[in-house]
């Protein structure tokens, strides 16, 4: 008998990696069942998409209304209303104190390529400065961004030139903010002089790479360097952003403005669209046509990043989300003596991880991690692991996630990490 996943291997390039062989039939809110008729909890929302839940009332309303109106015209061919007040919600919300513009594009890396061509005509200098650990897309650009080889960037050939990558600050694994601020001033008198660096670009908290966030003080120093040399900074809330770390973008944990600031992934709402927005004055550079796509700004995501918005503010999400998120550590916090593979528990708001080491010292314990999720998946709990060593799990439910299903999911990830040590 062929199976779905003897279909999947025939038809799909093995490229296109699957956590798991579940296949998704139905979903609401903080559950997925599949093929099958399995319920699944689902703490990895389409890794950070629908921070809303799946199939938010409000988010298909808005859908199916503007599919009665119209689905696509090109933004650059017959603009449309609901694109121009998405860019000024999203102009007025975006941290900063000064005049900002919005692009819409459709997925994040996207994003992260046009921040990239914006602050390189702005400035008219080709060096950008990004951060071992980081993860920025799959597109040329955006891996050579990335600080993940495997499974990125391995057998890609070479990547874009004046890309420069730099520590990123983690005294977990022994690199400090100083030490990351040293290691950037001694790339400016080693290898790039920095009147060529158009911009830093820096993920809040890192996702791919692990979940770490960056510490207090640390962006604001690089606030200091960008202006010291002319440079941009930008921050990557692709995955932070829309109240995921108890704020509607991480950067307001910092109190410093980004000069770009790239986001997708929760906007939507399980539809996908992506924006840049940022200074004005950054922002009006290019020339007319050097910024778009067919599909940038699509309106039916369009129409569901409104109703996101509406639903964050509405249900106080951001709030919801420190509430969930300091629930799930205390849960985390109370295996660590009977559990001595718990290296780190983190994260701000529900941007959380727990990172697992061999007992007793400090090499990373990625067999470990990958038998937590495997035995959360037999007990109906998706889970997705992250970290350049693979070793970490992290949490990344709906922030609409009822009680009953959030208590449900804490036991499961008790006794999967128990289980995962026999």
């Amino acid at each position: 008998m062929t199976t779905l996943t003897d279909r999947k291997n025939a038809a799909i390039s093995r490229g296109v990696g699957m956590t798991t062989q579940v296949y998704a039939d139905r979903a609401e809110n903080a559950e997925i069942w599949d093929k099958e008729g399995n319920r699944y909890i689902d703490f990895a929302a389409g890794i950070a998409v629908v921070n809303t839940g799946h199939r938010h009332p409000k988010v298909m309303a808005a859908v199916r209304d503007q599919l009665d109106r119209f689905t696509h015209t090109c933004h650059q061919v017959v603009p449309y209303e609901n694109y121009v007040a998405l860019a000024e919600r999203l102009n007025a919300l975006v941290p900063g104190d000064f005049p900002k513009k919005t692009i819409f594009a459709t997925t994040g890396a996207e994003a992260v390529e046009n921040a990239i061509k914006i602050a390189r005509h702005y400035t008219g200098r080709p060096g950008i400065v990004s951060f071992a650990g980081g993860f920025h897309g799959r597109t040329f650009m955006g891996m050579t961004l990335t600080g993940k080889v495997q499974p990125y960037k391995a057998g890609f050939g070479p990547m874009m030139n004046d890309v420069w990558h730099l520590p990123f600050p983690n005294e977990l694994h022994g690199v400090s903010a100083d030490d990351a601020i040293q290691a950037l001033e001694t790339l400016f008198k080693a290898d790039v002089d920095p009147a060529r660096v158009a911009a830093i670009i820096v993920e809040p908290v890192q996702g791919e790479g692990g979940f770490y966030e960056v510490p207090a003080g640390f962006m604001r120093k690089l606030r200091e360097i960008c202006d010291k040399y002319g440079m941009l900074l930008i921050a990557d809330e692709v995955q932070t952003g829309f109240a995921r770390t108890g704020k509607l973008f991480a950067m307001e944990h910092h109190g410093v403005a980004a000069d770009l600031t790239t986001m997708a992934k929760g906007l939507g709402g399980g539809l996908p669209i992506s924006a840049v927005t940022g200074r004005a004055e950054v922002m009006d550079s290019p020339n007319p046509g050097g910024l778009g796509g067919t599909y940038a700004g699509n309106p039916l995501a369009v129409a569901a990043a409104h109703a996101v918005l509406d639903v964050i503010d509405e249900e106080e999400l951001a709030d919801r989300a420190t509430r969930l998120g300091q629930r799930l550590k205390q849960r985390l916090a109370g295996l660590r003596d009977s559990v001595p593979e718990i290296a780190d528990i983190r994260g701000p708001g529900f941007m959380n991880a727990v990172e697992f080491n061999v007992a007793g010292g400090d090499k990373p314990n990625p067999e470990m991690t990958n038998r937590v999720r495997e035995e959360a998946l037999k007990r109906g709990l998706i889970l997705l692991t992250c970290g350049v060593y693979g070793n970490v799990i992290r949490f990344l439910a709906p922030l609409t996630v009822p009680d009953a299903v959030f208590d449900e999911a804490l036991d499961i990830i008790e006794e999967s990490i128990r289980a995962a040590r026999a």
